[in-house]
C-alpha cells in the first residue's frame, strides 16, 4: 500500500531502531529482513514464527482494518501479530494481570487507566526505540499521554478530535440550516430543527462495559468551552471538587439538549433508549434523516459504514462541525489516543511496539481510512477524508487549545468507573447535581 511518506520515515527510524534494541537485524534472534519489498523493516529484524499477543478496545470493522495496517510488517519480520478486541478491556486489563496472563502489549484507551495499571508493576517502561520515536513525532503534550510519575511507558497509537457535531448536508441544505458558530446558536438551531419535524439529536451511551463514556465526552466538551482550559486542567486534576458549581452548569447545560424529549432520541426512541442504545449504531439515523445531529468524535467517520460507502465531505452523505464555543472561532477542542505499553521485553515485542509508533505504521493504519494519527510525520493525503485533514490540521496546530479526554486522564476508578455509571444515572433521570456529588464522593483519597 502506497505510504506518503515511507523513505523519510525509513531514514528516521534507521536511527531510532537499529542502534539501541533486540529485534535490530545484528541482534541475537534476527536474521535481518532481506526479502523484496521488505527494505524498509530491515532494522526490526526477522523473526521465525514468533508470536506478539495484543489486547485493546478496538472491535468489528475497526479491528480489521488494524490488522491489515500491519500486514506488511508480518510478512516482513516474521512475527504473528494477534490481535484480541474486547469491549470489557478496562475490567478484564486487571484480571488478566493478576491471573499472570497479561497480553504482550495493550492498547491503553486512557492514560488514567494505564496509571492505574503502571502501579501493579506489571507494565515495561518503554524501549529506548520507543522513546525515541516518541520525541520525534509527537509533540510534548502527546508525550505525556504516555509517562507516569515522570517515566515514559508508551507511545499514542491513532489519536482523535472530539466534539465534531455530524449532520447530513442534503438535509440541512433543504431547510436552511446553517452551521452555528457559538453554543447559543446550537441551542437555536436545535430548537428550529425540532420546529421543523426533525427531531434534532440522536445519542447513544450504550459500549459494553464501558457503558456511559459517550456522555463523559459531552460534559467535557461543555466544561472547556464554558469555562476554559484552566478549570477543566483543575477538575481532571481534582483540584475543585467533581460537583464544583462550573462543572453542574455544564451538565446541566449538555441536558438542556439531550434530557429534553423534544430534541432526542431521532430514529431510535425517547430519552430512555440513550442509556441503551450503542455509540457505534446512534448516529446511523442521520444518514436517512431521522435526526439533524449526532455528537461523536473523529473517529466516527469509521462508523458510517463497513465497507466505505458513505461519503464524508462537505457535499456528501455527511459532514460534520466542531462543536463552537461561548464566541466565534474559539479554538478549544478535547480528544484521545490509545498508549502502546508493554507487559514483556522479548525482542519481537520491542520490534512491534516500535513499529507501531513510527510514520510508517500510522501512514498504513491512516490510509485505510477512517482514523486519524497525530503522528507529525504523518502524511495528510492519507487521511480518508478532508475532515479528518480538518482534524490533523487541528492537531498540529499550535493555537489549538488541546485537552485530553477528561475521564480518560482521571483515575481509572472514577474515570472509567463511577463517572461512567453516573452518566447512566444522569441521563435515566437523576440531576446533574446529585450525579456529580456521587462521583465526587468516590475520588480515591
Amino acid at each position: 500500500m502506497p505510504l506518503g511518506i515511507v523513505g523519510v520515515a525509513a531514514l528516521a527510524l534507521t536511527g531510532c531502531v537499529g542502534d539501541a534494541e533486540p529485534g535490530a537485524s545484528e541482534e541475537p534472534g534476527s536474521t535481518g529482513a532481506a526479502a523484496e519489498g521488505c527494505e524498509d523493516y530491515a532494522d526490526y529484524g526477522t523473526f521465525d514464527g514468533a508470536e506478539v499477543n495484543v489486547y485493546g478496545t478496538i472491535l468489528d470493522e475497526e479491528a480489521n482494518r488494524l490488522n491489515e495496517s500491519w500486514v506488511q510488517f508480518e510478512e516482513c519480520t516474521g512475527i504473528d501479530v494477534v490481535y484480541e478486541g474486547s469491549a470489557e478491556f478496562e475490567a478484564q486489563i486487571n484480571v488478566r494481570i493478576q491471573g499472570g496472563n497479561p497480553p504482550d502489549l495493550a492498547f491503553f484507551p486512557q492514560p488514567g487507566l494505564l496509571a492505574s495499571v503502571v502501579e501493579t508493576g506489571a507494565v515495561l517502561p518503554a524501549p529506548e526505540s520507543v522513546a525515541e520515536n516518541a520525541q520525534a513525532y509527537w509533540n510534548e503534550t502527546f508525550q505525556g499521554f504516555g509517562t507516569v510519575d515522570g517515566t515514559f511507558y508508551g507511545a499514542p497509537l491513532m489519536s482523535s478530535v472530539k466534539g465534531f457535531v455530524w449532520y447530513q448536508p442534503a438535509l440541512w441544505e433543504e431547510n436552511g440550516w446553517e452551521v452555528p458558530t457559538t453554543l447559543d446558536e446550537l441551542d437555536e438551531l436545535t430548537a428550529t430543527i425540532a420546529e421543523a419535524g426533525v427531531t434534532p439529536w440522536c445519542v447513544g451511551f450504550g459500549s459494553g462495559e464501558a457503558t456511559g463514556w459517550p456522555g463523559t465526552d459531552w460534559l467535557e466538551d461543555y466544561v472547556l468551552r464554558l469555562h476554559g482550559p484552566e478549570v477543566y486542567e483543575q477538575w481532571v486534576a481534582h483540584e475543585i471538587p467533581f460537583d464544583d458549581p462550573r462543572i453542574v452548569e455544564a451538565l446541566d447545560r449538555v441536558g438542556d439538549l439531550i434530557k429534553n424529549p423534544e430534541y432526542v432520541n431521532g430514529g431510535i426512541g425517547d430519552v430512555t433508549t440513550i442509556a441503551t442504545t450503542d455509540f457505534g449504531d446512534a448516529g446511523l439515523p442521520v444518514l436517512d434523516g431521522e435526526c439533524g445531529m449526532h455528537h461523536q468524535a473523529s473517529f466516527y467517520e469509521g462508523f458510517w459504514s463497513d465497507d466505505n460507502s458513505v461519503t464524508v465531505a462537505e457535499d456528501g452523505d455527511v459532514w460534520a462541525f466542531i462543536l463552537p464555543g461561548t464566541e466565534p472561532d474559539a479554538a478549544a477542542v478535547t480528544g484521545g489516543a490509545e498508549i502502546v505499553a508493554a507487559f514483556s521485553d522479548a525482542e519481537e515485542v520491542v520490534a512491534t511496539q516500535t513499529y507501531l509508533s513510527s510514520p510508517e505504521w500510522a501512514n498504513s493504519r491512516v490510509s485505510l481510512g477512517g482514523v486519524l494519527s497525530a503522528n507529525s510525520e504523518l502524511d495528510p493525503a492519507n487521511a480518508s477524508s478532508d475532515l479528518l485533514r480538518q482534524a490533523y490540521e487541528i492537531l498540529q496546530d499550535p493555537n489549538t487549545t488541546f485537552r485530553f479526554d477528561g475521564s480518560d486522564s482521571m483515575p481509572g476508578a472514577v474515570g472509567s468507573g463511577s463517572l461512567w455509571r453516573g452518566m447512566v444515572d444522569w441521563i435515566s433521570g437523576a440531576d446533574s447535581a446529585s450525579v456529580l456529588a456521587q462521583v465526587e464522593q468516590s475520588w480515591p483519597q
